[in-house]
């Protein structure tokens, strides 16, 4: 199903952590776990005792070798 991206899955969600870097390195890590090698945070807040935050993982950046043009995994 990834191939059918045609750039990048958002997510936003709510961490608990300590502050905004606990979060924003919470969050790369889990995604980098789950197969996503190129994640960039968009935004991050910390209130207390959470963080909200969303963040970007790249399927396809702007001039790769698009899957969904190619079919299969192009790059």
């Amino acid at each position: 199903m990834i191939e059918r991206i045609v750039d990048a899955i958002d997510i936003e969600t709510t961490l608990l952590c300590e502050d905004e870097e606990d979060a924003k390195n919470t969050a790369i890590q889990y995604l980098k776990s789950l197969g996503f090698s190129d994640v960039d945070v968009v935004f991050v807040e910390h209130n207390g005792f959470a963080a909200r935050i969303r963040l970007r993982a790249y399927v396809f950046r702007p001039g790769d070798r698009y899957a969904w043009i190619f079919g299969g995994d192009a790059r």
